[in-house]
């Protein structure tokens, strides 16, 4: 099964599936299995992997690097930096960091991980010095609401690749102004806790749905993700038979009934919502 892409300023590709690694690298008696999941994900067909700095304090990238030894090319890596780490100067010392961690010469989409105390415009500064030195392809936010976005658009020269958010069918908020702005913008969403951490998977109403399609409820919830335009879902998983799971996902069809289904179910938002964030 072939993974549907978005285009990012840079010109790459970026799939629209892939793997998250939230709580990875925390222990290091769970390396083996964090590394043989992810590489069965590689297996399957998944070529997008995202992490970050944070999860396990650099942890999470070091076990990718064990996954994708000798299997770099092809594969787009996400990760984000710290806040604290996104001055000027902190930002390109926090990359490098994460570079050596992940044993790779370049991250192709390196993201502000939610918003801390430095302007803006040195962050972008960063960014786009570490660019201009190929030691990343794109960058782009993460956990930003419209208002915030548009604020950061206003100075990134229409360079931001992306805003990752946590986003399903539970929470449904940035339907009503985050994803409209960002679509218009032909900026890719990124949606994080595919599952809700855990609820969505053991849906009754999704559990229904799934069953006309000889699906299961979490194959039902990424499904749905996966056919808005302009958005890219992200679940993790360390469970090799979840993560091919997962990777079905892609064979299931919503008709309008099933949507419709689903709206009544998980009614789409009429007015303002604050921002869920993890």
């Amino acid at each position: 099964m072939t993974i549907p892409s978005v285009e990012l300023p840079s010109g790459a590709r970026m799939p629209t599936f892939g793997i998250g690694t939230w709580r990875m690298g925390e222990d290091r008696r769970r390396r083996k299995d964090e590394t043989d999941a992810i590489r069965h994900g590689i297996d399957l067909g998944f070529t997008l992997i995202d992490t970050a700095e944070m999860y396990g304090e650099g942890g999470a990238e070091e076990a990718i690097a064990d996954a994708i030894a000798g299997r770099r090319d092809g594969l787009t890596i996400v990760s984000k930096i710290y806040p604290h780490n996104a001055s000027r100067r902190g930002a390109v010392t926090a990359c490098e960091r994460s570079l050596k961690r992940l044993r790779i010469d370049r991250i192709d989409l390196y993201l502000l991980h939610w918003i801390g105390g430095e302007p803006f415009e040195e962050t972008i500064a960063a960014f786009e010095t570490l660019r201009d030195q190929g030691k990343i392809a794109d960058w782009g936010v993460s956990n930003f609401d419209r208002d915030d976005l548009q604020s950061w658009h206003q100075k990134d020269g229409g360079r931001c690749g992306t805003n990752q958010v946590m986003f399903n069918l539970a929470r449904r908020g940035v339907e009503f102004d985050l994803l409209p702005w960002m679509q218009q913008h032909k900026m890719p969403l990124m949606a994080y806790s595919p599952f809700d951490r855990g609820p969505l998977a053991r849906d009754r109403d999704l559990k229904a749905i799934a069953d006309r399609h000889g699906a299961t409820p979490a194959q039902v919830a990424l499904a749905w993700l996966l056919q808005l335009p302009g958005v890219v879902a992200i679940p993790k998983s360390v469970d090799k038979v979840r993560l091919s799971e997962n990777f079905g996902a892609l064979k299931v069809k919503l008709s309008d009934a099933d949507l419709a289904d689903l709206d009544r179910a998980f009614p789409p938002p009429r007015r303002k919502q604050s921002l869920s964030i993890v």
